[in-house]
Protein backbone atom coordinates (compact mmCIF):
# COMPACT_ATOMS: atom_id res chain seq x y z
CA UNK A 1 0.00 0.00 0.00
CA UNK A 2 1.31 3.49 -1.37
CA UNK A 3 -1.22 6.21 0.08
CA UNK A 4 -4.56 5.74 0.34
CA UNK A 5 -6.42 3.55 -2.11
CA UNK A 6 -3.06 3.04 -3.64
CA UNK A 7 -2.48 -0.73 -3.69
CA UNK A 8 -0.39 -2.81 -5.95
CA UNK A 9 0.41 -6.29 -6.53
CA UNK A 10 4.12 -6.25 -7.01
CA UNK A 11 7.22 -9.05 -7.09
CA UNK A 12 9.21 -8.13 -3.83
CA UNK A 13 12.39 -11.21 -2.64
CA UNK A 14 11.10 -14.24 -1.91
CA UNK A 15 10.01 -15.01 1.84
CA UNK A 16 12.58 -17.10 3.61
CA UNK A 17 14.47 -19.12 6.86
CA UNK A 18 16.45 -16.25 8.79
CA UNK A 19 16.48 -17.94 11.93
CA UNK A 20 16.35 -21.51 13.13
CA UNK A 21 12.67 -20.96 15.14
CA UNK A 22 11.38 -19.85 11.61
CA UNK A 23 8.73 -21.68 9.37
CA UNK A 24 8.69 -21.00 5.81
CA UNK A 25 4.54 -20.99 4.57
CA UNK A 26 3.15 -21.52 1.57
CA UNK A 27 -0.07 -19.05 1.55
CA UNK A 28 -3.41 -21.33 1.06
CA UNK A 29 -5.58 -18.48 1.51
CA UNK A 30 -5.74 -14.74 2.73
CA UNK A 31 -8.06 -12.68 3.02
CA UNK A 32 -8.50 -8.30 3.17
CA UNK A 33 -9.35 -6.94 6.58
CA UNK A 34 -11.66 -4.29 8.24
CA UNK A 35 -8.63 -2.75 9.96
CA UNK A 36 -7.05 -2.67 6.54
CA UNK A 37 -9.34 -0.25 5.29
CA UNK A 38 -7.92 2.21 8.04
CA UNK A 39 -4.51 2.78 6.20
CA UNK A 40 -6.58 2.72 3.21
CA UNK A 41 -7.91 5.91 4.02
CA UNK A 42 -5.51 8.11 6.04
CA UNK A 43 -1.99 6.54 5.44
CA UNK A 44 0.16 8.99 4.78
CA UNK A 45 1.85 8.52 0.88
CA UNK A 46 5.02 6.57 0.68
CA UNK A 47 7.25 6.34 -1.95
CA UNK A 48 8.32 2.80 -0.66
CA UNK A 49 4.79 1.18 0.37
CA UNK A 50 4.05 -1.11 3.32
CA UNK A 51 3.71 -4.60 2.92
CA UNK A 52 -0.17 -5.76 3.90
CA UNK A 53 -2.07 -9.05 4.97
CA UNK A 54 -1.96 -10.35 8.43
CA UNK A 55 -4.42 -12.97 8.01
CA UNK A 56 -3.52 -16.64 6.62
CA UNK A 57 -3.56 -20.50 5.95
CA UNK A 58 -1.25 -22.45 4.57
CA UNK A 59 0.86 -25.65 4.24
CA UNK A 60 4.62 -25.79 5.41
CA UNK A 61 7.52 -25.35 3.42
CA UNK A 62 10.76 -25.62 5.22
CA UNK A 63 11.39 -25.15 8.48
CA UNK A 64 14.16 -24.18 10.72
CA UNK A 65 16.57 -26.42 12.66
CA UNK A 66 15.38 -25.50 15.63
CA UNK A 67 11.59 -26.63 14.85
CA UNK A 68 10.38 -29.27 17.12
CA UNK A 69 6.30 -29.09 16.40
CA UNK A 70 5.82 -28.25 13.17
CA UNK A 71 6.97 -30.22 9.65
CA UNK A 72 7.50 -29.50 5.94
CA UNK A 73 3.41 -30.55 4.37
CA UNK A 74 1.53 -29.67 7.75
CA UNK A 75 -2.08 -27.45 6.83
CA UNK A 76 -1.34 -24.36 9.58
CA UNK A 77 -3.47 -21.47 10.50
CA UNK A 78 -1.59 -18.45 11.65
CA UNK A 79 -3.15 -16.17 13.92
CA UNK A 80 -2.33 -12.21 13.04
CA UNK A 81 0.47 -12.39 15.80
CA UNK A 82 3.32 -14.33 16.10
CA UNK A 83 4.73 -15.80 19.56
CA UNK A 84 7.12 -18.25 21.67
CA UNK A 85 3.98 -19.66 23.58
CA UNK A 86 6.45 -19.55 26.45
CA UNK A 87 6.99 -16.54 28.03
CA UNK A 88 5.27 -14.81 31.42
CA UNK A 89 2.20 -13.37 29.11
CA UNK A 90 2.12 -16.29 26.93
CA UNK A 91 1.82 -18.66 30.08
CA UNK A 92 -1.07 -16.29 31.25
CA UNK A 93 -3.16 -16.48 28.18
CA UNK A 94 -2.15 -13.55 26.61
CA UNK A 95 0.00 -14.49 23.75
CA UNK A 96 -0.72 -10.86 21.76
CA UNK A 97 1.58 -9.40 24.51
CA UNK A 98 4.63 -12.14 24.35
CA UNK A 99 7.80 -10.27 25.15
CA UNK A 100 9.47 -12.08 21.89
CA UNK A 101 6.19 -11.40 19.63
CA UNK A 102 4.79 -9.38 16.97
CA UNK A 103 2.08 -8.54 14.44
CA UNK A 104 1.89 -10.02 10.83
CA UNK A 105 2.04 -7.42 7.45
CA UNK A 106 2.90 -9.57 4.95
CA UNK A 107 0.22 -12.18 4.86
CA UNK A 108 -1.48 -11.23 1.16
CA UNK A 109 1.33 -12.52 -0.59
CA UNK A 110 2.74 -15.79 -2.05
CA UNK A 111 4.48 -16.66 1.14
CA UNK A 112 5.14 -15.85 4.32
CA UNK A 113 8.11 -16.37 7.12
CA UNK A 114 6.81 -17.31 10.03
CA UNK A 115 8.68 -16.16 13.21
CA UNK A 116 8.57 -18.41 16.44
CA UNK A 117 6.93 -21.24 14.26
CA UNK A 118 6.13 -24.13 17.08
CA UNK A 119 4.59 -21.14 19.61
CA UNK A 120 2.62 -19.80 16.70
CA UNK A 121 1.22 -22.42 14.00
CA UNK A 122 -1.32 -24.07 14.74
CA UNK A 123 -2.17 -27.62 12.73
CA UNK A 124 -5.43 -28.56 11.19
CA UNK A 125 -5.86 -32.19 9.66
CA UNK A 126 -7.54 -30.87 6.58
CA UNK A 127 -6.07 -30.69 2.32
CA UNK A 128 -5.92 -27.53 0.86
CA UNK A 129 -8.55 -27.95 -1.08
CA UNK A 130 -10.76 -28.81 1.80
CA UNK A 131 -14.46 -26.52 1.74
CA UNK A 132 -13.59 -25.90 5.27
CA UNK A 133 -10.85 -23.06 4.09
CA UNK A 134 -13.10 -20.30 4.54
CA UNK A 135 -14.06 -21.20 8.17
CA UNK A 136 -10.15 -22.16 8.82
CA UNK A 137 -9.09 -18.63 8.16
CA UNK A 138 -11.50 -17.14 10.08
CA UNK A 139 -9.32 -18.49 13.12
CA UNK A 140 -6.62 -16.40 12.14
CA UNK A 141 -8.20 -13.16 12.83
CA UNK A 142 -11.76 -12.37 12.99
CA UNK A 143 -13.47 -15.30 14.44
CA UNK A 144 -10.99 -15.57 17.40
CA UNK A 145 -11.35 -11.66 17.33
CA UNK A 146 -15.14 -11.82 18.21
CA UNK A 147 -14.74 -14.47 20.78
CA UNK A 148 -12.03 -12.40 22.79
CA UNK A 149 -14.80 -9.38 22.81
CA UNK A 150 -17.16 -12.00 24.26
CA UNK A 151 -14.86 -13.43 26.55
CA UNK A 152 -14.14 -10.07 27.25
CA UNK A 153 -17.25 -9.07 27.86
CA UNK A 154 -17.69 -11.53 30.46
CA UNK A 155 -20.74 -13.17 28.16
CA UNK A 156 -22.20 -15.97 29.30
CA UNK A 157 -25.18 -17.86 29.98
CA UNK A 158 -28.53 -15.42 30.16
CA UNK A 159 -26.14 -12.56 29.26
CA UNK A 160 -27.89 -9.64 27.36
CA UNK A 161 -25.39 -7.98 24.31
CA UNK A 162 -25.29 -5.54 22.15
CA UNK A 163 -22.99 -5.90 18.88
CA UNK A 164 -21.88 -2.60 17.64
CA UNK A 165 -20.88 -3.31 13.69
CA UNK A 166 -22.54 -5.57 11.08
CA UNK A 167 -18.76 -6.52 9.56
CA UNK A 168 -17.12 -9.92 9.94
CA UNK A 169 -15.77 -9.15 13.22
CA UNK A 170 -19.31 -7.77 14.80
CA UNK A 171 -20.91 -11.00 13.05
CA UNK A 172 -18.58 -13.17 14.74
CA UNK A 173 -19.01 -11.54 17.69
CA UNK A 174 -22.73 -12.71 17.51
CA UNK A 175 -22.21 -15.95 16.68
CA UNK A 176 -19.16 -16.16 19.68
CA UNK A 177 -22.27 -14.59 22.04
CA UNK A 178 -24.67 -17.05 20.70
CA UNK A 179 -22.03 -19.69 21.81
CA UNK A 180 -21.54 -18.62 24.79
CA UNK A 181 -24.79 -18.78 26.22
CA UNK A 182 -26.00 -15.01 25.58
CA UNK A 183 -29.92 -15.10 25.98
CA UNK A 184 -30.46 -11.47 24.18
CA UNK A 185 -28.20 -10.27 21.43
CA UNK A 186 -28.57 -7.21 19.89
CA UNK A 187 -26.84 -6.47 16.74
CA UNK A 188 -26.46 -2.74 15.65
CA UNK A 189 -25.99 -2.51 11.93
CA UNK A 190 -27.89 -1.09 8.93
CA UNK A 191 -26.95 -3.49 6.10
CA UNK A 192 -29.84 -5.85 5.37
CA UNK A 193 -28.03 -8.90 4.01
CA UNK A 194 -25.21 -8.41 6.97
CA UNK A 195 -28.01 -8.24 9.75
CA UNK A 196 -29.87 -10.87 8.11
CA UNK A 197 -26.51 -13.19 8.62
CA UNK A 198 -26.23 -11.69 12.03
CA UNK A 199 -29.65 -13.28 13.39
CA UNK A 200 -28.68 -16.59 11.80
CA UNK A 201 -25.90 -16.31 13.49
CA UNK A 202 -27.83 -16.00 16.76
CA UNK A 203 -29.04 -12.20 17.44
CA UNK A 204 -32.50 -11.87 18.48
CA UNK A 205 -32.97 -8.08 17.37
CA UNK A 206 -31.37 -5.85 14.67
CA UNK A 207 -30.97 -2.22 15.55
CA UNK A 208 -31.01 -0.05 12.81
CA UNK A 209 -30.57 3.32 13.92
CA UNK A 210 -27.53 5.35 14.90
CA UNK A 211 -27.01 8.16 17.11
CA UNK A 212 -29.68 9.07 19.87
CA UNK A 213 -32.57 7.12 17.62
CA UNK A 214 -30.37 3.80 17.94
CA UNK A 215 -29.42 4.47 21.60
CA UNK A 216 -32.97 4.78 22.06
CA UNK A 217 -34.63 1.59 20.15
CA UNK A 218 -31.83 -0.43 22.26
CA UNK A 219 -32.85 1.13 25.85
CA UNK A 220 -36.11 0.08 24.34
CA UNK A 221 -35.76 -3.45 23.68
CA UNK A 222 -33.57 -3.66 26.94
CA UNK A 223 -36.71 -2.32 29.66
CA UNK A 224 -34.63 0.70 29.73
CA UNK A 225 -31.37 -0.16 31.31
CA UNK A 226 -29.41 -1.44 27.98
CA UNK A 227 -27.17 -4.37 28.02
CA UNK A 228 -24.66 -6.40 30.71
CA UNK A 229 -22.01 -6.53 27.72
CA UNK A 230 -21.51 -4.43 24.71
CA UNK A 231 -18.92 -5.79 22.13
CA UNK A 232 -17.53 -2.79 20.15
CA UNK A 233 -16.22 -3.97 16.77
CA UNK A 234 -15.65 -0.66 14.82
CA UNK A 235 -12.67 1.53 16.49
CA UNK A 236 -14.09 4.87 15.45
CA UNK A 237 -15.18 6.97 18.41
CA UNK A 238 -19.01 7.22 17.73
CA UNK A 239 -19.41 3.62 18.18
CA UNK A 240 -17.86 3.87 21.47
CA UNK A 241 -20.07 7.19 23.07
CA UNK A 242 -22.80 4.36 21.46
CA UNK A 243 -21.43 1.82 24.27
CA UNK A 244 -21.11 3.76 26.83
CA UNK A 245 -24.58 4.92 26.08
CA UNK A 246 -26.44 1.02 25.90
CA UNK A 247 -24.08 -0.64 28.59
CA UNK A 248 -26.12 -1.31 31.49
CA UNK A 249 -24.94 -0.07 34.86
CA UNK A 250 -22.33 -2.35 36.12
CA UNK A 251 -21.84 -4.09 33.00
CA UNK A 252 -18.86 -4.28 30.31
CA UNK A 253 -17.40 -2.02 27.24
CA UNK A 254 -15.55 -4.63 25.43
CA UNK A 255 -13.56 -3.12 22.25
CA UNK A 256 -11.85 -5.37 19.73
CA UNK A 257 -12.53 -2.66 16.81
CA UNK A 258 -8.75 -1.06 16.44
CA UNK A 259 -9.36 2.60 17.79
CA UNK A 260 -9.30 5.63 15.43
CA UNK A 261 -9.32 7.85 18.11
CA UNK A 262 -6.79 8.79 21.09
CA UNK A 263 -8.98 10.27 23.87
CA UNK A 264 -12.88 9.08 24.99
CA UNK A 265 -15.61 9.38 27.39
CA UNK A 266 -13.84 7.60 30.85
CA UNK A 267 -15.03 10.42 33.24
CA UNK A 268 -17.88 9.61 36.06
CA UNK A 269 -20.55 8.32 33.88
CA UNK A 270 -17.68 4.98 33.42
CA UNK A 271 -16.79 5.58 37.07
CA UNK A 272 -20.78 5.95 39.30
CA UNK A 273 -22.41 3.54 37.14
CA UNK A 274 -19.50 0.81 37.93
CA UNK A 275 -18.78 0.13 34.11
CA UNK A 276 -15.64 -1.97 33.14
CA UNK A 277 -14.08 -1.38 30.17
CA UNK A 278 -11.91 -3.49 28.07
CA UNK A 279 -11.04 -4.88 24.81
CA UNK A 280 -7.80 -5.41 22.68
CA UNK A 281 -6.40 -7.35 20.13
CA UNK A 282 -7.87 -11.04 20.10
CA UNK A 283 -5.35 -13.18 18.70
CA UNK A 284 -5.00 -15.97 21.18
CA UNK A 285 -4.07 -18.96 20.49
CA UNK A 286 -5.80 -20.61 23.15
CA UNK A 287 -8.71 -19.45 20.81
CA UNK A 288 -7.85 -21.01 18.03
CA UNK A 289 -6.96 -24.28 20.36
CA UNK A 290 -10.65 -23.93 21.58
CA UNK A 291 -12.66 -23.22 18.59
CA UNK A 292 -10.80 -25.32 15.79
CA UNK A 293 -12.74 -28.53 16.84
CA UNK A 294 -16.21 -27.04 16.32
CA UNK A 295 -15.29 -25.28 13.11
CA UNK A 296 -13.89 -28.89 11.95
CA UNK A 297 -17.14 -30.61 12.78
CA UNK A 298 -19.45 -28.10 11.30
CA UNK A 299 -20.99 -26.91 14.61
CA UNK A 300 -19.99 -23.53 13.42
CA UNK A 301 -19.69 -21.56 10.39
CA UNK A 302 -17.79 -18.71 10.53
CA UNK A 303 -17.01 -18.69 6.85
CA UNK A 304 -20.28 -17.53 5.93
CA UNK A 305 -18.88 -13.55 6.23
CA UNK A 306 -16.65 -14.37 3.27
CA UNK A 307 -18.78 -13.17 0.33
CA UNK A 308 -16.24 -12.59 -2.46
CA UNK A 309 -12.92 -14.21 -3.43
CA UNK A 310 -9.94 -12.60 -5.40
CA UNK A 311 -7.16 -13.92 -7.41
CA UNK A 312 -4.32 -11.91 -5.32
CA UNK A 313 -2.86 -10.12 -8.50
CA UNK A 314 -7.04 -8.40 -8.48
CA UNK A 315 -6.16 -7.83 -4.55
CA UNK A 316 -6.86 -4.06 -4.88
CA UNK A 317 -10.08 -4.93 -6.26
CA UNK A 318 -10.71 -6.99 -3.12
CA UNK A 319 -9.77 -3.78 -0.62
CA UNK A 320 -12.35 -1.38 -3.15
CA UNK A 321 -15.06 -3.75 -2.94
CA UNK A 322 -15.06 -3.69 0.81
CA UNK A 323 -14.16 -0.38 0.82
CA UNK A 324 -17.77 0.34 -1.05
CA UNK A 325 -19.73 -1.83 1.23
CA UNK A 326 -20.05 -4.36 -1.97
CA UNK A 327 -18.70 -6.75 -0.35
CA UNK A 328 -18.47 -7.99 3.05
CA UNK A 329 -15.20 -9.80 3.67
CA UNK A 330 -12.88 -10.69 1.01
CA UNK A 331 -11.11 -13.67 0.52
CA UNK A 332 -7.51 -13.56 -1.28
CA UNK A 333 -6.43 -16.87 -3.27
CA UNK A 334 -2.73 -16.53 -4.56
Amino acid sequence: MYGPGDVRVEDVPDARIEVPTDALVRVVRACVCGSDLHPYHSMEASAEGSTMGHEFIGVVEEVGSDVATIRRGDFVIAPFAYFDNTCEFCREGLTTSCVHGGFFSTAQAEAVRVPLADGTLVKAPVGEDSALLPSLLTLSDVLITGHHAAVRGRVGTGSSVTVIGDGAVGLLAVLSAKRLGAEQIVLMGRHRARTDLGREFGATDVVAERGEEGIAKVLELTGGRGTSAVLECVGHLPAYEQALAVVRAGGVISRVGVPQYDQGPVGFDLFGRNLTLTGGPGAQRSYIEELLPEVLDGRIEPGRVFDRTVDLADTAEGYRAMDERTALKVLVRP
